[in-house]
Parts: C-alpha cells; structure tokens; sequence
C-alpha cells in the first residue's frame, strides 16, 4: 500500500505529453563522469535519462573520454572541458554557466580517482549546491564524499545510490554501528548524511530520508500528524522482480533515471506543469522510488529475452516499455486506441 501510494505521488511528476511544452521543460538532465578508462557508464546514465523520457542529456567529461562518448549515441551532448591540464579555477566559468542551463547533476558514473578528476566532481557539487541543484551521487562520487562528508552533509535535495560495496564503506566511514539491523541503516546513514536520500541497492532496494524537522513532509505523507509523534524517518522498500543476471552498468542506468526524474520534479517546482501540491522536500525519496522500480522491470525484461548473456545494453530499449508498465500506457501519451 504505501509503495502504491508513492507511485500516486510520482505520477504527479511526470510531465505532460500532449503537445503543451517546449523542448527541454521536461527536463535537461547532466552527467558529470569519464576519463580515460571508463566511458561506458557516463553513457548508459545519460542514454538512460533520455529513454525514461527526459528531453536533453549532457556528458561532462574528460577529453580522453569524448570521443567514444559521442561516438556511442548522438542523441547525447558532450563536453569534454574537464582537461587533466587545468585547473578547477579555470573549468569553474564554463562549467558554472553549463550547470544553470541543467535541472539536475548526475556526479559519479565513470568518474574514477584521479585527482584532477575528483577536484572537479567536488568543484560541480560545490557550485550545484550554491545553485540549488538536485544531484545524484553514484560510483567514485561516493568514494569522494566519504573521504569528506561535508560535501555533501545536510543537502536534502541530493540522492546517493551505493550498491552493497559501497553502503558499506560509506557507513563506516561516517560511523554507523555495524550490528544495526539491516533494515535500519539506510535511514542511519541518512542521518548521519543530515537528511540526505539514500538509494540503497541490493536484492531488494530500499530508499530511505531523515526527516527531522521537516514538517512539510510530515504533512504530506501523514496529514494532520502530530511531528511529535511520528518517527523522523521515511524508508521504502522497493523489492519488484528484477533480473536473476546483475551485470555491471546496471546501476549506471538507474543514476541516469533517478536524474530524470529530479529533473521533472524541478520543472514541477518551477510550476512548468502540475499543481505543486507535493512539497520539494518529497521529490528525492519519490525520484528515487520510481526510478528503482522502472530499472528493476527493465532488468527483468531484458533478462527474460537474453538470459545469461544479457548485459546493460539489453536494458536500454526496456526502460521505456517498463516506464509503461509501471505508470501506465496514459503516462506515455498513448491513449487507448490512439498510436
């Protein structure tokens, strides 16, 4: 019931397809990742944007990575200005300028840790935050907020999405008990992050937000609650059939989606469309819900036609069939009898 009731909510997100907006009010969606060695991922989270149904999808990345980035699909837009030679005083302009035009920064996916790498995914939070970005935060994004969790401490309009790796780590660093139940650190961790969405992945993902404090959220999950008597958490657990094969890229694909739906939740609070009765506090926990479950069907769609051998690029042109499936043929803009 209450995963039906975040999907109602989700829903309200979803732009309108019925000729109404211009390109790019339904979201222009950033991804901030690739150097040499790892150009996939930035892609599959991009690409993976754009097939959940947002209108634009740029690549920030190294100019090592470019080329193969741009080679993989044109549909994406590429900006190879994160240059091992320069300094993050000298990308910030450009890259400052390139954040106000996105509703949404995607930080992590083919990042990888060298430093000059890392000093411009911390250089993009910083101005994201001053910007009043949402951002997702995946991959070696993670492995450079444990090393300082002030980065990101406290900023509620961020999600992170580690997989079992990586919560772990995480979690010791910002000093979780290990002996916690396991069905309790999520929101631990988000605590200990002041607020911050966590996505954590495994055979059933759970979603989890700190809320103290926040009495707007309170109101719209539990209308007429008393803030003194309710817990100061929320947790979701999306445990939807996925596929049996988890094969690498898979949650590049879900940062990417995650993104997309922050960035129609953002053009939903700059009144682009909807009614704005779903307080911004909501939209990580709900971005998050609804991108773990369409990336779940999709996995369990692509494994259900290639089997063993399925890998991210099978997962591609599910998302937005499992978009359809999870939402509904109305929420693609295909009305009954109408193609």
């Amino acid at each position: 019931m209450l995963l039906r009731s975040i999907l109602t909510q989700v829903k309200q997100l979803i732009p309108p397809l019925d000729g109404s907006l211009h390109k790019g009010q339904s979201g222009r969606v950033g991804v901030l990742g690739g150097a040499l060695d790892y150009t996939g991922a930035p892609y599959f989270a991009a690409i993976s944007a754009l097939r959940f149904g947002a209108d634009l999808s740029h690549v920030i990345c190294s100019p090592t990575a470019a080329s193969a980035i741009k080679a993989y699909s044109p549909d994406l837009i590429v900006h190879p200005i994160l240059r091992a030679d320069a300094s993050p005083e000298q990308v910030s302009p450009e890259l400052k300028s390139l954040l106000a035009r996105l509703h949404v920064l995607v930080i992590g996916p083919g990042l990888g840790r060298e430093p000059y790498m890392q000093a411009f995914a911390k250089l993009a939070l910083s101005l994201a935050r001053a910007q009043g970005m949402f951002v997702v935060l995946d991959a070696d994004a993670l492995w450079m907020v444990g090393q300082d969790v002030a980065l990101i401490k406290g900023y509620r309009r961020a999600v992170v999405t580690p997989n079992v790796a990586e919560f772990a780590r995480l979690s010791d660093q910002v000093g979780i008990d290990p002996g916690a139940p396991a069905d309790q650190r999520a929101g631990l961790l988000s605590r200990a992050l002041g607020g911050v969405t966590v996505l954590q992945k495994g055979a059933t993902d759970i979603i989890s937000v700190d809320t103290t404090g926040d009495a707007a959220d309170l109101e719209a999950r539990l209308p007429g609650a008393d803030p003194a008597k309710e817990k100061a958490q929320e947790t979701v657990e999306v445990d939807v059939e996925g596929g049996l094969k988890r094969c690498g890229g898979q949650g590049d694909v879900l940062s990417g989606t995650v993104g997309a739906l922050l960035a129609w939740a953002k053009c939903y609070e700059d009144g682009v469309f909807g009614d704005k009765s779903i307080p911004a506090s909501r939209y990580p926990l709900l971005a998050a819900a609804g991108a773990s479950i369409v990336t779940r069907t999709a996995s369990r769609r692509a494994f259900f036609k290639e089997g063993r051998g399925v890998v991210t690029q099978d997962m591609l042109p599910e998302i937005g069939k499992s978009f359809a499936e999870v939402f509904g043929e109305d929420a693609q803009g295909q009305d009954k009898g109408k193609l």
